[in-house]
């Protein structure tokens, strides 16, 4: 993000008008708020359902009497920056009152969480980056910022960058998956895609990178816990797809709930100025997460509200999601010294910044054409690039015996409550969607043409039907079960100390093979889930295991192409998938021991089970074959060329994603046994052979040391190529750097 000279000029003068309320009113974030009929405030209300006080359901009773306060007094008074929505009509009238009506006439900045699309839902986060696909990265982020604008949304709370390694975390389906490479380079097209089209106003929007970090490594994988970890552990895993977004001109970040080692990240002056702002150079603002300030007293590392919002600020915090603590104290707080007018002009200079970048001072509004546009359904072209992306994300774990693709001659006996659900398709942190615009698996395979029936039988919740299962596996050719987990079962506050399938889904599955043996039938097994699953006794009794994910609006149509053999699965998981819960957390890319896993006592496993991934990163399999072989590696000036040899050896053509490892044998840090350093999706006709080339850069070969340095090493590097992080051919190179 960079303003021009006259932007900047703006933006000294704007602010050297301001008085002290209104430079503090840009750095508050304000949501609708509820109010009406209630004994407690609303806030007390929050935390009487968190807390267990009151349930769900008796919260949204009092929340169906509720009116909502759109602040519009503070926001006449220049009290509000910004403003939480995704109403054009509501946010053209609030943009109104401050454009027109407030002494200076700055306009609110719109945000919304748009993680994975708008009204244009997309697959989630970890089925899209399975793609390994950048320039689908970079075109699904830029239709989510069209749809924005036109829902007069002008900031996502996007992308969501968090390297996860733990399953049992529920946010894990927010993100592009455990490995930092790939993240980072996720995270670099979802910036271009959400702010590089500038060709109008109504292209682009400002980014918002989250959660800032190391949220994701919280302990046991229980969300908002404690994270601790090494200095170079931070800098090598967590830190760099921070890093590379900001190199690409990401706008804004939002810092994370957690403590990270000891210090609330909200509060962390090392992660936000001397990182963040510093080293990296981020030349927007940093806002909080939802309640984020006041949480540090519940840490223990503020001693009220006030000194939360003081350490806060002063640590670089530019923006309260709000809990009104800089409205309510960051006045006094300058005021007596506790906070500078330096540190108070530095935020607001960055909060008026990024709205100038924005175009928000000459195009504040949405316009009628950009709201008309979006009154029906979405238009054709972004379903067609959801119906793409969803295709391309669907991983074939296991196809024993070549049952898939169908034949669309065979009759399906579609089975599982999720096979025709329209919002169990959508994903966690999706909610603009419209059913009108999404299609269940049962409407899919309708519209491929496939002879289709449908029993329910049974779900996540709830008992299964053994006289449905019956009829199924009696009057079908082929029965394809739907499995996996709702929604709600992943995302914020969805963690899972269990992570197989859940309720009695796997009674369902032992039935169903039962039945389809004894009648002489296939099963096949579509998964739909927001986090790797442990699925070690699927793997072990299943023929044919499909992972589809949450896939988005088209979700259903894409799952029909692949089972009837219209698309060639080509995805790959961007996770590894744990055999049993106790594996979690469980990565490829792990540090050596001394005393590696293998059968022998002595070494690092467990007694009672596998010490590998069940499935590994990258691993996902296609209806042809793929062959490697001469794998070479040699040295440049800059970088290492590194070449193989791809043959599909099969029958029809397939697209394979040919990845690049490295491991730096021997270094004064344990190193991982292998890193992602390079990918290629790359398309071969049935019998074709094909020389891939990917570039190793030097300075991509080092690492960050426990003192926050990145080094570069001489010695000796093994360089790895395949289809997958395990199955890999091996080539060895020593580099002088």
């Amino acid at each position: 993000m960079k303003l021009t000279e006259e932007q900047k000029k703006r933006v000294e003068e704007l602010l050297s008008r301001m008085t002290l309320e209104e430079k503090i009113g840009q750095m508050n974030l304000e949501s609708p708020s509820i109010v009406g009929g209630f004994d407690v405030p609303f806030e007390e209300l929050i935390e009487m359902m968190t807390d267990g006080r009151i349930s769900q359901e008796e919260f949204q009773k009092i929340m169906s009497t509720a009116t909502r306060d759109f602040h519009e007094e503070d926001i006449r008074a220049g009290l509000v920056g910004a403003m939480m929505g995704d109403d054009p009509v509501k946010a053209n009238e609030l943009q109104k009152i401050a454009v027109e009506e407030s002494r200076l006439g700055i306009p609110l900045i719109m945000g919304f969480d748009v993680i994975h699309g708008l009204r244009t839902v997309y697959p989630i986060a970890i089925a899209e980056a399975g793609t390994f696909d950048e320039e689908l990265f970079e075109r699904t982020a830029g239709i989510a910022a069209k749809e924005s604008r036109a829902h007069g949304i002008g900031w996502n709370f996007a992308p969501m960058i968090d390297v996860a390694r733990d399953c049992r975390w529920g946010r894990v389906s927010e993100g592009p998956g455990e490995d930092a490479y790939l993240a980072s380079r996720f995270a670099r097209a979802k910036i271009r895609g959400l702010q590089n089209d500038r060709t109008s106003p109504e292209n682009y929007v400002a980014a918002c990178l989250k959660h800032y970090v190391a949220y994701s490594a919280c302990e046991s994988g229980r969300d908002y816990n404690t994270t601790s970890m090494s200095v170079s552990q931070l800098h090598n895993v967590y830190l760099p797809p921070f890093k590379a977004a900001v190199e690409e001109g990401a706008a804004s970040a939002m810092a994370s709930f957690n403590d990270l080692n000891g210090v609330p990240c909200t509060v962390n002056p090392y992660t936000l100025r001397e990182l963040l702002k510093g080293a990296y150079g981020l030349d927007g603002f940093v806002v909080s997460d939802a309640n984020g300030i006041k949480e540090c007293v519940t840490h223990g590392i503020a001693e009220d509200d006030r000194d939360a919002g003081i350490q806060s600020a002063n640590a670089g915090l530019d923006m309260d999601m709000g809990t009104h603590i800089y409205k309510d104290y960051l006045k006094e707080a300058v005021e007596s010294g506790a906070v500078s007018m330096e540190v108070l002009d530095d935020a607001v200079r960055r909060i008026l910044s990024v709205k100038m970048w924005l175009g928000l001072f000459e195009n504040p509004y949405v316009s009628e054409e950009a709201i008309a546009r979006y009154a029906g359904k979405i238009p054709a072209e972004h379903a067609e690039t959801a119906l793409e992306a969803a295709k391309k994300s669907i991983v074939l774990l296991k196809n024993e015996g070549n049952v898939l693709p169908l034949s669309k001659k065979q009759k399906i006996s579609l089975v599982g409550t999720l096979a025709a659900s329209e919002e169990e398709i959508i994903g966690a942190w999706a909610m603009s969607w419209r059913n009108e615009d999404c299609v269940s698996i049962l409407e899919g395979l309708k519209n491929s043409g496939a002879e289709v029936s449908y029993y329910p039988c049974g779900g996540p919740e709830g008992e299964i039907n053994a006289d449905e299962i019956a009829r199924a596996c009696g009057e079908g050719d082929v029965v394809v079960a739907v499995v996996g987990e709702l929604v709600s079962m992943s995302g914020e506050a969805s963690s899972k100390a269990n992570v197989e399938l859940p309720g009695k889904q796997r009674e369902m599955l032992s039935l169903l093979l039962e039945k389809t043996r004894a009648a002489g039938k296939k099963l096949v097994t579509v998964l739909m889930n927001g986090r790797p699953l442990a699925l070690g006794w699927e793997e072990e009794h299943l023929p044919v295991l499909v992972e589809a994910w949450h896939l988005g609006v088209q979700m259903g149509n894409a799952v029909a192409a692949v089972l009837t053999g219209e698309e060639n699965p080509s995805g790959k998981l961007a996770s590894s998938f744990p055999s049993v819960n106790g594996q979690c957390p469980i990565y490829y890319s792990h540090p050596n021991t001394g005393r590696p896993g293998s059968k022998s006592k002595f070494t690092s496993r467990y007694l009672d089970a596998p010490f590998d991934a069940l499935f590994p990163f990258g691993y996902g399999l296609s209806y042809t074959t793929f062959a490697y072989s001469e794998l070479k590696a040699e040295e440049d000036k800059d970088c290492l060329r590194v070449a193989v040899r791809v043959k599909n050896t099969g029958d029809r053509k397939g697209t394979e994603v040919v990845q690049l490892y490295m491991q730096d044998v021997t270094a004064s840090l344990v190193r991982p046994v292998k890193e992602l350093k390079g990918f290629s999706r790359v398309e071969l006709e049935a019998g074709e052979e094909r020389t891939v080339n990917l570039e190793l850069k030097k300075q991509d070969m080092g690492f960050y040391n426990n003192q926050g340095e990145y080094v570069l090493e001489d010695g000796l590097f093994r360089i790895y190529a395949g289809g997958n992080s395990r199955d890999c051919l091996c080539a060895e190179i020593r580099v002088n750097f």
